[in-house]
């Protein structure tokens, strides 16, 4: 294991049983068995740090999310697909789910707050692709709300199992939020969130990722992982962005290449939408 992973993965544990505020430099090396020169060899500071998990696991969750959204052919099964990846995800990762829920109620770090929003937004916008594809043109006027509504449940029903240790029925769970989400989606005649208002809200923080940038996260990751098929798979993703040839099927098979490495989530969604691959 690479000692950043390690030292990520230790810290974990103390946020979790701490939080953020109340664990030190030292209590994470200490738990690590490493020396404080060691840790500040991977990370500036333990805010740096809060940062890196905050990506790690938002940039496995969203890509996953929306994977699952793009990938699902059949309408029927979209929203259960997704509310079932959504507390599946939760579940697995419900030490870092209960922190960042915590800590999101009251954190004054300025970047903590923006990273935050950031991934929030890219939520926003794999559920309304969702819920415009679900329901068309029949809540034109209410979808922002059905978004809301949709990221209410996730938040409502994620805390009923992460504070309250309540039993967690993945599947019947997902089928009683997709009744519900219907029956709102269907009814809901009075708009509130209108678009202008959602524009306003997302200002500056929605710019998409450029050709640079994503190039930039290619490398990091051709570094990082040793020879395999994802390595390879990346070294062609590289080659199409800085000189497309490839046909869409070909970019597509690369992308399912790499999907499920934990090293290559975030960069295979930034793949997806560069390429507009459904």
């Amino acid at each position: 294991m690479m000692k950043k992973q390690l030292i990520m993965e230790k810290a974990l544990e103390l946020f979790a049983e701490k939080g953020f505020e109340s664990t030190s430099i030292q209590q994470i090396t200490e738990h690590c068995g490493i020396s404080k020169g060691a840790f500040y060899l991977s990370f500036k500071s333990k805010d740096e740090l809060i940062l890196a998990l905050i990506d790690y696991f938002m940039m496995k969750f969203t890509s996953d999310i929306d994977y699952v959204v793009k990938s699902t052919k059949n309408d029927e099964d979209l929203l259960y697909k997704f509310y079932y990846t959504i507390f599946n995800s939760f579940d697995k990762h419900a030490d870092f789910a209960k922190i960042l829920i915590k800590e999101q109620m009251r954190s004054f770090n300025e970047e903590f707050i923006l990273k935050g929003r950031i991934y929030d937004q890219a939520m926003d916008t794999i559920i309304l692709s969702m819920v415009e594809r679900l329901y068309g043109d029949e809540i034109e006027q209410t979808k922002h709300d059905v978004m809301y509504c949709v990221k209410g449940f996730m938040k409502t029903y994620s805390e009923l199992f992460l504070f309250y240790n309540l039993p967690l029925d993945l599947d019947l769970l997902a089928k009683s939020l997709v009744e519900k989400t219907n029956v709102l989606a269907r009814h809901i005649t009075i708009p509130f969130i209108s678009t202008e208002l959602i524009q306003l809200r997302q200002q500056p923080m929605t710019e998409e990722a450029t050709k640079d940038q994503i190039l930039e996260i290619l490398e990091q990751n051709i570094d990082e992982i040793e020879e395999s098929i994802e390595k390879e798979s990346l070294i062609l993703l590289k080659q199409q962005l800085v000189e497309p040839t490839l046909s869409p099927a070909i970019v597509k098979g690369l992308l399912e290449n790499i999907r499920t490495h934990s090293h290559c989530k975030w960069v295979s969604y930034l793949l997806r939408n560069y390429f507009k691959i459904q």
